[in-house]
């Protein structure tokens, strides 16, 4: 699969990076006066995927880590390798934003994708169990790795003026920069 051109992978990044800093910056809690500031659990820095980034984690290569996103969150499942690897009953969901599938409990590969608005949209009951399973299963069992590009960024590499850093789930920007 060949990735992204040069010069528009040399845009994103900058933008994306700056896009973040920007955002996050005064959202980063202060030392209160007198204590030292707590440290940071450290694992994978957070970061930008984009589509083709996203998909070289698919769970194909042993040596690699597996991440899938959910509404636009990139989670690493490396851990439910055995629901999430090669041949595993949930693979089809990795290297990928899932969210329809996850919200339709489906691995139809028509359902494989971020967008729950388009085709026939999804019901009341979909975007709730699909909140449930964002909360329960993945930011409670997964780490977060990244966002997806799309969730930050434009399709013209443009800032995405609805995404707002308060809303995300939590990570320490000094792990990304």
């Amino acid at each position: 699969m060949a990735g992204p051109a040069p010069g528009r992978r040399l845009r994103l990044r900058p933008l994306a990076a700056l896009a973040l800093l920007l955002a996050l910056a005064p959202g980063l809690p202060a030392a209160q006066a007198g204590q030292a500031p707590r440290p940071a659990e450290r694992g994978p820095p957070v970061r930008l995927f984009t589509e083709e980034e996203l998909a070289r984690y698919g769970g194909e290569e042993e040596d690699q880590p597996i991440y899938m996103a959910v509404k636009g969150v990139v989670f690493d499942v490396t851990s439910g390798k055995e629901f999430y690897g090669r041949g595993a009953p949930y693979n089809a969901l990795t290297g990928k934003d899932s969210t329809r599938g996850v919200a339709k409990m489906s691995l139809d590969p028509a359902d494989l994708t971020h967008d729950t608005v388009s085709q026939t949209g999804l019901t009341a009951e979909e975007l709730k169990s699909l909140d449930d399973v964002f909360t329960t299963v993945y930011k409670a069992k997964y780490p977060i790795v990244g966002y997806t590009a799309r969730r930050i960024l434009n399709e013209d590499g443009s800032p995405n003026l609805d995404f707002k850093p308060e809303d995300q789930p939590h990570f320490d920007i000094k792990d990304e920069f």
